[in-house]
């Protein structure tokens, strides 16, 4: 019983991926033992690569399935994100953590959604994840709650205000504004 209502109250995701336009992981985040070792998951990334690239999910998401999981993908620039769960999932839920995933990736990289950039920002995509999904269970799929939890998370206290990013500059802000009507 304990397990089927938890499953009721939220839809689980198995795995988000973020690849690059050859299939080679850019960051990627596994939350089910379904994969346990290094070896599936590699090959799991390269079935899910393979069937979906000729694909045209530049515009809005797309859904398919592989091995009994639903995958819900986009493809940005050279980046091609993915988020997984059990063929019962909600397409709509997993749809909903894609998008945030992309919009917040996309508003942290300032618009250059590309492999380059990624790969300079590890630390901001990775931090997204750990936002958007923790231990499968979804904690969030703002795309501006998630780049601001992140650019809060990103800020060096001691950097001069002129080096700090609009987001970053806002976030510290609103903290600030927080911290001095709670005393």
């Amino acid at each position: 019983m304990g397990h089927s209502a938890r499953r009721d109250a939220s839809p689980i995701i198995k795995n988000v991926l973020l690849l690059d336009s050859e299939g080679k992981r850019v960051a990627v985040k596994y939350f089910s033992d379904e994969w346990p070792a290094n070896s599936t998951k590699l090959a799991f990334e390269k079935l899910v690569f393979t069937k979906t690239q000729k694909t045209n999910a530049r515009t809005e998401a797309e859904i398919a399935m592989f091995e009994n999981n639903v995958v819900v993908y986009r493809f940005i620039q050279d980046l091609h994100f993915f988020v997984t769960g059990g063929d019962d999932e909600n397409e709509l839920a997993l749809a909903t953590v894609l998008q945030g995933f992309c919009d917040s990736v996309t508003l942290l990289l300032r618009g250059n959604v590309d492999q380059r950039e990624a790969l300079e920002n590890l630390d901001l995509i990775y931090l997204c994840l750990d936002e958007i999904v923790d231990g499968g269970m979804i904690l969030e799929t703002d795309g501006n709650m998630i780049a601001g939890k992140v650019a809060t998370h990103s800020i060096d206290e001691g950097s001069p205000l002129s080096e700090q990013t609009i987001t970053q500059a806002l976030a510290a802000a609103r903290e600030h504004l927080t911290r001095s009507l709670l005393r």
